[in-house]
Order: structure tokens, then sequence, then C-alpha cells
């Protein structure tokens, strides 16, 4: 048994003080007490919170982070980004994806995320064939997530085309492309891989409407929940003005709706992006119980669009969010520009508490862990007993944080701290940061920069 004790933390209930926790081995909260004895419990040295989940990773584009920020004469937007994306990727192979990964996830943790979910589509070779273990690009990513201490959810992504009515791939999207059947050959290895794994759990993405034709998205989503009923299901939709516009043309129907019309969508579901949805879509996504998977910092660099948060609440709709390209790692930032976004499109403040007298900051965090815990399919998001001990201590000491309690600490947190204020992470009841150390973060950085040099040189 582990016991800590926080002098102030935020439980299910809210606010609660001298909360002793015990965590069994396996890395599950057993007993959460407030107004406890500190006892024999290690003594946490700041204000304590539920880890962040981060439902949607592309861990290679972290490397390419910045690169895409030079304007062409002809004009930018998504497509022209993709095709740049595109022509980064073709030259990965799995060590190099595998320590971009490894450094992408410790900066993660080191920002407050607990858990990324791994929205996986680069399977093959250079040349478009499978390596000789089909599953080493998806090895790669889970192999980095150990090394780091995230709890990861690996999301294979079926990719078969390249436009609606099945267009074929194009030279770019060769390294996507398998069958339904050498897909989920793919998710059952890695299942039996990392059977018993508390930090490990496997899922699958369609990648999008675009990609997956109706036969093959009905198809894969059976046979996984043959394999497993509760496996999260995550799918790209409605990022764009151009995507909804196709889809109409293709089918009559905007992207979410036929979705909503011809799939199983249900809790275990998470819609990555829904920017683009009107208010009948939004009252139906909200219904279902799935998750908006949202990424604003990735959305705001691509130029997609803002997600109508205001009306999703008002249906009680779920959510959480994403770093997405990885233009930032901070959940903070993310949370910000979720906020700041309604703010400027309303121009009114404070509108995630949906009208109801409380912090901001802490509806912002409370509705993101508990929906982000929902799209990875892991038991956490909060601390209470049965969850995962996955939690961040705060520096109390931070100039950000210094005097603030309760909710004015976690609205300082949000709107007005660097990452630097999370001091120590814990995945699973292990420590893997502690007072802003990782103890592998050298090794990493070293790999990081090898993989980089290697690229510059192809």
């Amino acid at each position: 048994m582990t016991l800590l004790f926080a002098e102030s933390a935020l439980l299910p209930t809210g606010w609660a003080k001298n909360v002793r926790f015990t965590i069994d081995a396996g890395g599950d909260l057993t007993a959460v007490e407030p107004g406890a004895a500190r006892g024999a419990a290690e003594r946490l040295a700041g204000p304590v919170l539920p880890g962040m989940p981060n439902l949607h990773s592309h861990a290679f584009q972290r490397a390419m982070a910045g690169l895409t920020e030079r304007a062409s004469p002809t004009g930018d937007d998504f497509w022209s980004w993709r095709e740049a994306m595109y022509r980064f990727l073709a030259v990965l192979e799995p060590e190099d994806v595998n320590a971009i990964a490894a450094q992408l996830y410790l900066d993660m943790l080191k920002a407050g995320y607990t858990g990324v979910a791994e929205f996986h589509y680069l399977h093959h070779g250079r040349d478009g064939r499978p390596y000789a273990d089909p599953a080493a690009m998806s090895e790669a990513v889970i192999s980095a997530a150990e090394e780091a201490g995230i709890a990861i959810t690996l999301l294979p992504a079926l990719f078969q085309s390249s436009g609606f009515g099945g267009a074929a791939p194009t030279e770019g999207q060769r390294r996507f492309v398998n069958t339904v059947e050498g897909l989920m050959a793919l998710i059952a290895q890695a299942r039996r891989r990392h059977a018993g794994k508390p930090e490990v759990r496997v899922g699958l993405a369609h990648h999008s409407l675009r990609a997956v034709p109706p036969e093959a998205l009905a198809a894969a989503t059976a046979a996984l929940r043959a394999l497993d009923p509760a496996a999260p299901i995550h799918i790209h939709v409605a990022e764009q003005t151009r995507e909804v516009e196709q889809c109409l043309a293709w089918s009559g129907a905007r992207p979410v709706q036929w979705l909503l019309d011809h799939a199983p969508v249900d809790p275990t579901w998470c819609l990555v992006h829904a920017t683009h949805i009107d208010a009948a879509e939004t009252r139906h996504l909200a219904a279902t119980g799935a998750v908006a998977g949202l990424c604003p910092s990735t959305e705001g660099n691509l130029g997609d669009g803002l997600f109508p948060l205001l009306p999703y609440l008002e249906a009680q709709g779920r959510w959480g969010i994403g770093s997405d390209s990885h233009v930032s790692l901070s959940p903070i930032e993310e949370l910000r520009w979720l906020e700041y976004g309604q703010r400027l499109r309303e121009r009114r403040r404070a509108l995630a508490p949906s009208g109801k007298p409380e912090s901001t900051g802490l509806a912002l965090w409370q509705a993101a862990v508990a929906g982000g815990a929902q799209a990875l399919g892991r038991r956490t998001g909060a601390l209470a007993p049965g969850h995962r001990a996955d939690l961040l201590v705060l520096d109390a000491a931070a100039p950000s944080l210094y005097r603030r309690e309760r909710d004015a600490l976690i609205d300082s947190f949000v709107f007005a701290s660097e990452t630097t204020a999370v001091r120590d992470v814990m995945v699973g009841g292990r420590w893997v940061v502690r007072d802003r150390r990782h103890a592998a973060e050298h090794r990493i950085a070293a790999n990081f920069r090898r993989a980089l040099d290697r690229l510059a040189a192809v």
C-alpha cells in the first residue's frame, strides 16, 4: 500500500481538506478520506488534482510542429497543411516514431496529462507494404508510452479511401491503408501482447468518413465489439467545411448526422473535432452520451473553426480535450482556447459553467477529466475509490498560485499559470515526475535529438 496526504484535494464532491489517499499495489485508489489525520502517509507538496486525459494524439506530428507556419503565395489551409504532413511522414521509421513519441509523452506528463489516446494511422513501410511485424509502428508508440510512464489507449486507425464514395488512396496515404481483416488482426495482436497491463488499453479508430467506406465502418465496428464490447471507438468528423460539403454531395446528409444515423454511436465513441455541426446534430450527439473530442490549439492552428460549445453544454453533452498535432502540449492552454473562443464569439465571460454561479476553471477541469477518461476507456477522471491513482500535485508556492485556495486556485491554474505550476505527477500509483523532473528525461531527449538529426539527413 502507498499512503499519501494532501492538505487540499479536488474530489468528485468538490474541494476537501486534509485528504488521505490509500493506493494498492496495482495502482488503484482504495480509500480517499477527507478530514483525516496524516499518520504515516507521505505529505504531498501542494494541492492535488485528478490527472488530465489527452483524448487525441498523432505522436509523430510533434516533430513537425512549427515547421508549417510559413505563408505561401497561394494561401494556406488544412488541406495544404495535410500535404506538408504527408511529405514529412514519408521518411519515418519505427525507431523515429518511438523516439519522437517518448519525448512527446514525457512532455505531456510534465504538463499534467496522465493518459493519452493515440489515434494511430501510420502503419506500414515507406513503400506502403507492411513491416515484417505488421504492428511495428503500434509497438513503437506503446513502447514509448511505457518508457515515459504515461497510460496509453492505442487506437489503430482504419483507412481505405481518399474521399467519399471510395476514391482510391493517394500516394501520400499508402502507409495508412489496411483491410478490415488486417487491422483487426493488428488490434487482436496488440491486445494479446499487452494483456494484463492496466496502463495499456486498445480500441479502434475510423480515420474519417472520407477514408472509411460504410461497409468497412460497419464491419470493423462489429468485429471490435465481438472482441471487447466496451473498447473505445474514435473518428475524425466534420473538422472542415469542405468535408461537410463533400458529405452532403455524396449522401445528402451532414457528416455527424450521417454517422449518428448509420453507426451504433454510444458512450464508448469519441467524435473528434465535430467542429461544423448544426443545432440538430448538436442535440443528437449529446443524447448519445458519446464524447466530443475537442483540440482547440490544433483547431486554431489549422483554421478549422469553433465548436458550438454553449448549445452542446445546454444539451448536457460530454467532451474532453486533446493536443492532436501537438503545437501545444498544455492542457491548461487547451482549456483556455476552448473558453476564450466562446468568449470572443459571444462577447461575454465565464461561459463554461453554463449559467451556474461557479468557478470557470473548475467547470472546465472536471468536465475534461471526466470526458477524457470516458474516451480513453480508463478508470480515471476522479480521485475516488476504484479509480486509477492518476493525479497531479501543484506547486502552491508558484507565483500564480501563491495564497490561492479552492476555486480561486484552479481558476488561477487554468487561466493565469504556466505548466511549470505542475510539480509532481503520478500515473497508476507510480510517480513519473517529481519536482518537475523525469528520471529518464536525459536519455529520452538524446534519443529524440538523434532521430531528428537522422531525419534532417534523409
